[in-house]
C-alpha cells in the first residue's frame, strides 16, 4: 500500500539562528521529486523536513480552497482603497500569477496563525475596543483562558471573523466631509432670512457700536457652545444623533430623552418656519410685479408652503447626495447675493430714487451719527438693547446643523469641531462687516420723495418717525435697494430659507431616529427603521413633513418662534453643562482630544443660554424648563435599561466617596447610632424572610450587606451571575442592600472574612444577623462547632449579635427552585465561550450560531468569510443601532447552564401585568414569588413568605429586655414599629425583677426609663423569680433536647451542666413567662444569651435557644456590644 502524499508547507533550517517565523514559498513548479534527493537549501544543503513541517494533501486542498474564497472576498476591497497589505516573503518573487497569489496566501495565513500558534495572548487592535454588539468587535482572550491551562476554546469563534460581513454592506454609504457635512450646512442655517431682512433694523435700533457688541454677546454664547460641544465631540466616536447622542451619553438618558425629543421637534416646526419665511419673501416679490396666486396673504403662503415643502421632502427622501448637491446650490447663490450686498455699496446709489429712500452710499458724517444708538417702539412696543438681541439672536440658531448628522460624517470627531468654529467665524464677520457696511452707507429715516433732494439737500431726512417709509428703521428691503443687482438679495433671501427648511427637515428625523433605536420613551420605535445604505430615516421624514405641514396651516409663527429658539438654546445649555459636568466629575475616560475649553467657560455658556432664553421670552422660558422637567421625570421614571457610562454616573460614586471621606471624620455619638447590619443569608433569593427581616431595620436608615459563603471554589462567571441576580432580585423587591460573596470557604472562615472586610470606613456593618440554625441536633458537630464560633467572632469583633427564629425555617431555596438553578450552574464544565468574561457584567447576548473553529483565523486578525446567511439570521441580535454604546438594553437572562432562571421568570411575569399599577404589582407575592418553572406556590407558602413585609392590623411585639445590652435589645423592635405594616402593633416591654419584694418600685423606675428613652409601650410586666428550680416538665423537656449529646462520650459533660445550672433554670422558667404571655405575638425579642468562651459548648448553647424559642412565634435574639444605643439627653 503507497504512502498518501504530502505537500511540503513550511520548511526550516534547523541550524544557526533562524526565525522561528521565517516562512518559505514553495515552488509548485517542480515535480515530486524535485528538490527531495538534491540540495535545495540556501546554501546547497538538503532541508530537513519534520513530521510539524509536512500536512496530507486532502488538508491541504481544503485549507487553500478556504483561502482562495478569503483572497476573493479581500481582492475586491483592496483593490477599491488602494491598499495591499503583505507580508514579506524570503526568497520569494513577486508574481500576479494566480499560483503565486496562491502560494502567497497560503504562506501568508502561515504567518498570521504562527503568532495564535505559539500563544493565547492577543496583540493590541482596535477591534478588541469596539462596542460588544458590533459586527466588526473582537475579544481578547478571557482571565480564565490565559490563567487555566485547562480551559479551552476550541467550540467557538470569534465573532471578529464575520467582520466583513458588515464591511460588505457598507459599501458605498454616503459619508461627509467636514466641508460639506459641517461648514457648508452651518454656513447656510447661520446666513438665514435675518441676515437680508433684519440686519439693517438692528443697526437702525441699537446703531453701529451696539450692533457689533450685539453679534459679538451672540457670538461669543455661539463660540463657547461649539468649544463644549467640540471638546465632548472628540472625546471618542460619535454615532448618529448629533445633539441627542452627546448630551445622552455625557448626561445620561435622562437629560438625553428629555432634549432629544423637544430638539427634534423644535427642528420639525423650526422647518416649517423657514418655509414660511420663504412664502413670505416669495409673496412681496410677486406683490412688486402685481401679481397674486388668490389674495396675496395667508392663502399664498399656504399653498407656496404646502409646494414648497412636498419638493423638499423628496429631495431628503431620494437621498442625502442629492441633498447635499441642493446644499451646495444653494450656498453659491447665497455667496452670490452677499456678494452683490458688498459690491452694491461700493458702486453706490445707482438713481436719486434710491438716495431718496436712504441709500447714500458710504459716508463719514453718517456713520458717526449711525455709531449711537435710537430704540423706538414698533407697533406700540418699546424696544432695547436685550429686546432687539432677543430678536436676533435666532440667527445663530444653526450652529448644530452640522452635528445633527454625525451619523453621516467620515469623522465627526475631525468634522464637528473644525467646521462649526470655522463657520461662526466666518459668519460673524461677515454680520459684523455688513453690519457696519449698513451703518456707513444708508440714514435711519427717509421720505422716498425725489423732490426732498433739491440742490443737493438732505430734506429726505427729516421726517417723523412714523411717517418714513425707508431708511433702516422703517424698510426691510435695505439689502435688496443697497445692492448691486436687486432680484439676486430675493434669490439669497430664497436660498437661505429654503437652505435652513432641508437642513431641519434632515436634523429632525436623524436626531429623532436615534432617539428612537435607544427605546427611552414608548411606542415610538417604529419610526427608528432605516431604510438603504445610508440608513435613511424615511418615517421619521414623513412624521417631520406632517408635523411641518400642521403649523404652516396654522400660519400663527410669532407665538411659536420664542419657544422654539428657547428649545434650542436648552440644547446649547445642556451641550455647555455636559462638558462642565464632565470637567467637574473627571472621569478617567473624559479625555477628549480638543483641548481648547475650560471648564468654567462651559458653565458660564449654559447660564447665558439660560439668561438668553428668559431675554428673548421669560414665559416661553418657563414653558421650556416644564417641558423639560416633564421628560426628564418621565424618563426617569421609566428607568431605561441602558448604561452609557455617563458623568452622571461617575459624578455620583465621586459623591458617594467624597461623603464616605467626611463621614470618616465625624465622631460616632449615640444619637446617630443606626444598626448596620451584615446578614448571613446566602444568596437574597434563597433565604427571602431573612433578608426582608434585615431590611424592616435598615430601610431608609442604614446599611445592609447581604453575606453569601460557599465552600466551593466557583469561576468569576458564576461570581458575575449571583452578583447580577442578586441586585435582580433587591430591584425587584424594593430592597436596598449590598452583596457579598465569599467562595472557597467554610461558613466559619467566610463568615469571618465577610465581617472583617465588608464595608468601608464608617460604612461597614455593626450587627451580624444570623438565621437560627434549626438543624443543630443532626448537623455534623464541625458544622455546629463552626456556627458557634462565628458568634464569638462577631462579639470579639464588638459586632452586636442577633438571631433570627421562625416557625418553618428561612430556607425557601427548594420551594422557589433556587438550589436547582445554583446546582445546574455550579456543575457546569469549564469552558468559556469568547464572550464570557467582562461581557457577562452587562448580561449579553451569546449567540453560538457565530461560533466555529478559533483555529479558521488568528486572533489578532478582524478578517473572516462571508457569511451572509448568518448575518441575515443574527442580524436582529447583534448589529448595534447607529446610538448604542457598551450596554444595548437586557437580553433574556439565562443560566450559565443554559437552563431558564427562575428569576427571568418572575420578572417576565411582572411584565406581562402592565395594566396593574407597579405599586400592587411589587406588592403582589403571587409574582414575585414563584416555584419552580414559574409554578403558582400554595397562599400558606406565600402567607409565609410575607410575614414580615404584610401589613399587621392589630399585631403585638413583645420585647424581653432581660440584660442591660446597651438598649439594642429594645430599639431594634422599636424601630420595627415605627415601619407602616407595623405601626398599629403594640409594643409590650418585659423585664427581670431583681427582688420580688420590690416589684412595684422597680416597675416605676423601668417605666421612668422607657419614658426618658421615649419608647411608647403599651404594657410593662417584670418577671420574678426567674431562677427557681424549674418544673419537672420543663426539666424533662431540657434533657431529651440535649439528650444525643450528653453520656460518656457526649460533648456537653456534666461538669459544665453543673456549672451553669443556674442559667439554664433561668431559661427554662422564662420558657414558661415565654409560653404564658407570647405565644399568639407577632414577634418576639429577646436579649440574647451571652455564650461565655471556655464555659458553654456549642451543643448546649443551642438547647438554651431552642428552650427559649421552640413552638413561639417569629423570634429575635438580640446581643448589643453593651455600648449605648439610647440616650434620654437632647
Amino acid at each position: 500500500m503507497s504512502q498518501p502524499k504530502e505537500v511540503e508547507m513550511n520548511t526550516m533550517h534547523r541550524v544557526g539562528s533562524a526565525n522561528r517565523f521565517q516562512v518559505n514559498p514553495v515552488n509548485h513548479d517542480q515535480g515530486d521529486g524535485g528538490d527531495r534527493g538534491g540540495g535545495g537549501g540556501a546554501n546547497g544543503h538538503a532541508d530537513i523536513t519534520t513530521e510539524d513541517d509536512t500536512f496530507p494533501e486532502e488538508l491541504v486542498k481544503r485549507r487553500t480552497s478556504r483561502l482562495q474564497s478569503l483572497r476573493t472576498s479581500f481582492r475586491d476591497k483592496e483593490r477599491k482603497n488602494s491598499q495591499t497589505t503583505r507580508f514579506k516573503m524570503e526568497n520569494g518573487d513577486a508574481s500576479d500569477s494566480n499560483e503565486d497569489e496562491e502560494d502567497n496566501l497560503i504562506d501568508d495565513n502561515k504567518y498570521a496563525r504562527s503568532f495564535r500558534h505559539f500563544t493565547r495572548e492577543a496583540l493590541p487592535r482596535a477591534d478588541n475596543y469596539r462596542n460588544i454588539l458590533s459586527f466588526q468587535a473582537n475579544n481578547r482572550p478571557t482571565l480564565d483562558e490565559l490563567h487555566h491551562a485547562s480551559i479551552t476554546n476550541k467550540e467557538t469563534m470569534r465573532r471578529g471573523t464575520v467582520a466583513n460581513v458588515e464591511l460588505g454592506e457598507t459599501e458605498g454609504v454616503l459619508k461627509f466631509g467636514w466641508i460639506k457635512g459641517v461648514l457648508m450646512r452651518c454656513l447656510l442655517n447661520i446666513w438665514g432670512v435675518m441676515l437680508f431682512l433684519r440686519l439693517s433694523w438692528v443697526v437702525g435700533q441699537a446703531g453701529v457700536i451696539q450692533g457689533v457688541v450685539l453679534i459679538s454677546v451672540t457670538t461669543v454664547v455661539t463660540t463657547i457652545t461649539a468649544l463644549s460641544m467640540s471638546a465632548i465631540s472628540t472625546n471618542g466616536v460619535i454615532k448618529g444623533g448629533g445633539t441627542y447622542y452627546m448630551i445622552s451619553r455625557s448626561l445620561g438618558p435622562e437629560f438625553g430623552g428629555s432634549i432629544g425629543l423637544i430638539f427634534s421637534l423644535a427642528n420639525a416646526v423650526a422647518c416649517a418656519m423657514y418655509v414660511v419665511g420663504f412664502c413670505e419673501s416669495m409673496t412681496d416679490m410677486l406683490k412688486s410685479f402685481g401679481l397674486e396666486i388668490i389674495d396675496g396673504g395667508v392663502q399664498d403662503i399656504r399653498i407656496i408652503g404646502l409646494i414648497t415643502i412636498v419638493i423638499l421632502l423628496g429631495i431628503v427622501v431620494i437621498g442625502m447626495e442629492w441633498e447635499a448637491k441642493a446644499q451646495v446650490v444653494l450656498l453659491f447663490i447665497l455667496l452670490i447675493a452677499i456678494a452683490d450686498f458688498v459690491i452694491g455699496t461700493l458702486i453706490g446709489p445707482k438713481s436719486e430714487l434710491d438716495v431718496a429712500r436712504g441709500f447714500v452710499g458710504y459716508n463719514g458724517t453718517l456713520l458717526l451719527e449711525n455709531l449711537q444708538p435710537d430704540y423706538r417702539p414698533v407697533k406700540g412696543t418699546p424696544h432695547d438693547f436685550f429686546s432687539v438681541f432677543a430678536i436676533f439672536f435666532p440667527a445663530a440658531t444653526g450652529i448644530l446643523a452640522g452635528a445633527n448628522i454625525s451619523g453621516d460624517l467620515k469623522d465627526p470627531s475631525k468634522a464637528i469641531p473644525k467646521g462649526t468654529i470655522l463657520a461662526i467665524v466666518i459668519t460673524s464677520v461677515s454680520y459684523i462687516g455688513m453690519a457696519i457696511m449698513a451703518g456707513a452707507t444708508v440714514v435711519r429715516d427717509a421720505t422716498g420723495n425725489i423732490t426732498d433732494m433739491a440742490n443737493g439737500s438732505w430734506a429726505f431726512t427729516e421726517c417723523a418717525p412714523e411717517e418714513c417709509a425707508f431708511g433702516l428703521q422703517n424698510s426691510f428691503q435695505v439689502m435688496e435697494m443697497v445692492s448691486g443687482f436687486g432680484p439676486i438679495i430675493y434669490a439669497g433671501c430664497f436660498a437661505a430659507t429654503l437652505s435652513s427648511a432641508l437642513a431641519s427637515l434632515v436634523s429632525a428625523p436623524k436626531v429623532f431616529q436615534a432617539l428612537c433605536k435607544d427605546k427611552l420613551y414608548p411606542k415610538i420605535g417604529w419610526f427608528g427603521k432605516g431604510f438603504g445604505k445610508n440608513n435613511e430615516p424615511v418615517r421619521g421624514y414623513i412624521l417631520t413633513f406632517i408635523i411641518s405641514v400642521a403649523v404652516i396651516l396654522i400660519g400663527e409663527l410669532n407665538l411659536i418662534a420664542p419657544l422654539i429658539s428657547n428649545f434650542f438654546l436648552a440644547a446649547y445649555c445642556l451641550v455647555n453643562f455636559s462638558t462642565f459636568h464632565a470637567s467637574l466629575a473627571k472621569p478617567v475616560g473624559w479625555r477628549p482630544t480638543f483641548k481648547y475649553y475650560n471648564m468654567w467657560l462651559s458653565l458660564i455658556g449654559a447660564i447665558l443660554c439660560i439668561a438668553v432664553m428668559f431675554l428673548i421670552s421669560w414665559p416661553t422660558a418657563l414653558i421650556t424648563f416644564a417641558v423639560v422637567l416633564t421628560l426628564y421625570l418621565f424618563v426617569s421614571y421609566r428607568k431605561p435599561d441602558v448604561n452609557w457610562g455617563s458623568t452622571t454616573q461617575a459624578q455620583t460614586y465621586k459623591n458617594a466617596l467624597m461623603s464616605v471621606q467626611q463621614l470618616n471624620n465625624v465622631e460616632d455619638h449615640v444619637k446617630n447610632y443606626r444598626p448596620q447590619i451584615l446578614v448571613m443569608s446566602g444568596h437574597p433569593s434563597s433565604r427571602p424572610l431573612l433578608v426582608h427581616f434585615s431590611y424592616l431595620l435598615t430601610k431608609n436608615l442604614s446599611l445592609m450587606v447581604c453575606g453569601h459563603v460557599n465552600k466551593a471554589q466557583t469561576s468569576q462567571k458564576f461570581r458575575n451571575y449571583l452578583q447580577r441576580k442578586a441586585t435582580d432580585w433587591f430591584r425587584r423587591h424594593k430592597v436596598k442592600g449590598f452583596y457579598t460573596y465569599v467562595d472557597d470557604n467554610e461558613f466559619e472562615t467566610g463568615a469571618r472574612a465577610a465581617m472583617q472586610a465588608s464595608g468601608i470606613g464608617k460604612l461597614r456593618p455593626n450587627l451580624l444577623l444570623l438565621g437560627y440554625k434549626n438543624d443543630w441536633r443532626k448537623c455534623d458537630s464541625v458544622e455546629l462547632e463552626q456556627y458557634f464560633n462565628v458568634v464569638h467572632k462577631a462579639l470579639d469583633m464588638y459586632l452586636s449579635v442577633a438571631i433570627l427564629r421562625v416557625a418553618k425555617g428561612l430556607d425557601y431555596s427548594q420551594v422557589l427552585g433556587e438550589d436547582t438553578a445554583a446546582k445546574q450552574i455550579a456543575e457546569t464544565p469549564r469552558t468559556l465561550l469568547h464572550n464570557d468574561s467582562s461581557n457577562d457584567l452587562a448580561g449579553q447576548n451569546k449567540i453560538n450560531s457565530l461560533h466555529g473553529s478559533c483555529d479558521s483565523l488568528s486572533r489578532n486578525i478582524s478578517q473572516g468569510p462571508e457569511h451572509n446567511n448568518v448575518h441575515e439570521k443574527n442580524e436582529k441580535n447583534l448589529k448595534a443601532s447607529s446610538t448604542s454604546d457598551l450596554t444595548a438594553g437586557t437580553p433574556r437572562m439565562q443560566t450559565v447552564s443554559g437552563m431558564p432562571d427562575p428569576m427571568d421568570i418572575n420578572a417576565k411575569l411582572l411584565n406581562e401585568t402592565n395594566n396593574r399599577s407597579l405599586k400592587r404589582t411589587h406588592n403582589d407575592p403571587a409574582l414575585l414569588y414563584r416555584g419552580p418553572g414559574g409554578a403558582e406556590l400554595p397562599k400558606e407558602v406565600l402567607d409565609e413568605l410575607t410575614q414580615f413585609t404584610s401589613k399587621k392590623k392589630h399585631g403585638v411585639i413583645d420585647v424581653y429586655w432581660l440584660y442591660d445590652d446597651g438598649g439594642l435589645t429594645l430599639l431594634l423592635p422599636y424601630i420595627i414599629s415605627t415601619r407602616r405594616n407595623w405601626s398599629s402593633c403594640k409594643l409590650r416591654v418585659f423585664a427581670l425583677a431583681n427582688r420580688k419584694a420590690e416589684m412595684e418600685f422597680e416597675q416605676r423606675n423601668m417605666a421612668s426609663l422607657l419614658a426618658k428613652f421615649r419608647i411608647d409601650y403599651s404594657d410593662l410586666t417584670l418577671l420574678p423569680d426567674v431562677n427557681k428550680k424549674p418544673s419537672q416538665m420543663m426539666s424533662g423537656f431540657f434533657k431529651e433536647l440535649i439528650r444525643d449529646f450528653t453520656g460518656e462520650d457526649g460533648i456537653i459533660s456534666d461538669a459544665e451542666l453543673l456549672a451553669v445550672q443556674d442559667k439554664t433554670n433561668r431559661h427554662l422558667n422564662l420558657r414558661e413567662y415565654l409560653l404564658e404571655h407570647s405565644k399568639k405575638s407577632d414577634l418576639v425579642v429577646m436579649t440574647l444569651p451571652m455564650p461565655r468562651k471556655g464555659v458553654v459548648s456549642a451543643p448546649l448553647y443551642m438547647a438554651w435557644l431552642e428552650t427559649l424559642s421552640q413552638g413561639l412565634p417569629p423570634f429575635l435574639f438580640v446581643r448589643g456590644n453593651q455600648t449605648s444605643v439610647l440616650t434620654f439627653y437632647s
